[in-house]
């Protein structure tokens, strides 16, 4: 039996979602995690408990990697894949100082890159020279590893061939949300009353920043609301974040203060059951690369609502079969979705379903293949000669982005 391929898969933080793929992906190349921070300045998650089945490098277990010097974080980079020696480097993105510092590296050694990407066209105002910069960086990569269709389109238009482009490294697992969602049913009164949830209701799950769109939600939840007169359902509001108090102000303004609940952030173990009760999922993102939000709840077997701005909107909403897009900037659309999902004349038995069978084409051994399709693509070809406008280049946005961000996501 030949050797595995061994990769060098480089993130900033390892998260549930990391750990659930790399674990699948270890059965078919052999995978050294590299993680940046072992603190997570995004999520709350709790750490991961048992082994997993890949080997694991935390760079700077104490302190944020944003807190180094350049010095520090350019030794340690380099001494960890000086030890590793991988095949092949799976970079975060074209922003992180770190990964910059590890494509540096590669290029010295000639070794293959996959630069990992989920950024859309739309999800920001595009600035002519930031795209030429990210374009210099894109060329110096071997291949890539994207979400799905939109990602794709993006990072060919910055100058990666789509025939060295794979798809798949948006996705979760989905069977501990289609298991939970149905433990919680078959322990439906306990666990409906120890979550104090509604007998029917709609369920979002996000940060509480500006971007989710939360404000425009309570509005078109408002509406819809007036609609249904008692025939509502509910809104649960899943997450937590800035925005918080302004969500908290626009729900008792509106009126809605018994009709939104808001209990907080829920660790990955918790999840499940609240999609195991909902009616269907809403996610109104003014933008969004990707929205695993969505996975979720197709896995657990919901209808979903999703703005159109969504990275997965494109590849996993079929309208009318397991849901509706919509334009996040027309709250009536949003209320008209709402009103007929939860109406009498919509199946939403069989639209949950449709998720289902939807979303097992999205699943982790889509990025296990995705990933050895790019490692082997990126094999396959030359590593591209770096020249000095490149060298001074990528040094000049390490030393940058470790102070100021020059091309902070999205992007």
């Amino acid at each position: 039996m030949s050797p595995r391929l061994k990769i060098a898969y480089l993130c900033d933080h390892l998260g549930p979602y990391h750990f659930a793929r790399l674990n699948r992906a270890n059965r078919d190349v052999e995978i050294i995690a590299v993680e940046f921070s072992a603190i997570d300045q995004t999520y709350e998650w709790e750490s991961i408990e048992g082994p997993s089945e890949f080997q694991k490098i935390t760079l700077f277990n104490i302190a944020s990697i944003n807190a180094q010097s350049v010095k520090k974080v350019v030794k340690r980079v380099n001494e960890i894949l000086e030890d590793v020696k991988p095949e092949v480097v799976v970079l975060p993105g074209w922003e992180a100082p770190a990964s910059l510092i590890a494509l540096s590296w590669c290029l010295r050694k000639n070794m293959p890159t996959i630069l990992m990407s989920d950024s859309q066209r739309h999800d920001d105002i595009r600035v002519w020279w930031k795209e030429w910069l990210k374009g210099r960086i894109v060329r110096l990569n071997t291949s890539g590893f994207v979400g799905g269709t939109s990602h794709i389109a993006y990072l060919s238009s910055l100058g990666m061939s789509e025939k060295m482009i794979s798809i798949g490294c948006d996705v979760i697992d989905n069977s501990h949300f289609a298991q939970g969602a149905e433990d919680a049913h078959r322990k439906a009164t306990t666990f409906r009353n120890m979550l104090a949830l509604p007998e029917h209701f709609f369920l979002s799950s996000s940060r509480f920043v500006s971007k989710k769109n939360l404000l425009g939600l309570l509005y078109a939840y408002a509406d819809y609301e007036r609609i249904a007169g008692n025939m509502a359902w509910r809104l649960v509001m899943l997450g937590d974040g800035p925005l918080r108090q302004q969500i908290v102000s626009l729900r008792d303004e509106l009126g809605l203060t018994d009709k939104v609940m808001l209990p907080g952030f829920k660790q990955y173990s918790e999840l499940p059951a609240y999609y195991g009760f909902a009616g269907a999922f809403v996610h109104a993102s003014t933008s969004e690369q990707w929205g695993l939000v969505v996975n979720e709840a197709m896995a657990a077997g919901l209808p979903v609502i999703v703005s159109s701005r969504c990275g997965c909107a494109p590849d996993l909403v079929r309208k009318g079969r397991n849901g509706f897009t919509f334009d996040p900037f027309d709250l009536c659309e949003l209320t008209g979705h709402m009103a007929y999902l939860s109406g009498k004349e919509c199946n939403r038995e069989t639209m949950g379903k449709a998720s289902k069978d939807i979303i097992e084409h999205w699943s982790l051994n889509t990025f296990s293949k995705g990933i050895l399709n790019a490692a082997e693509a990126a094999l396959e070809m030359p590593v591209r000669p770096t020249g000095l406008m490149d060298k001074v280049l990528l040094w000049s946005l390490i030393r940058r982005n470790l102070t100021q961000g020059l091309l902070r996501r999205p992007a």
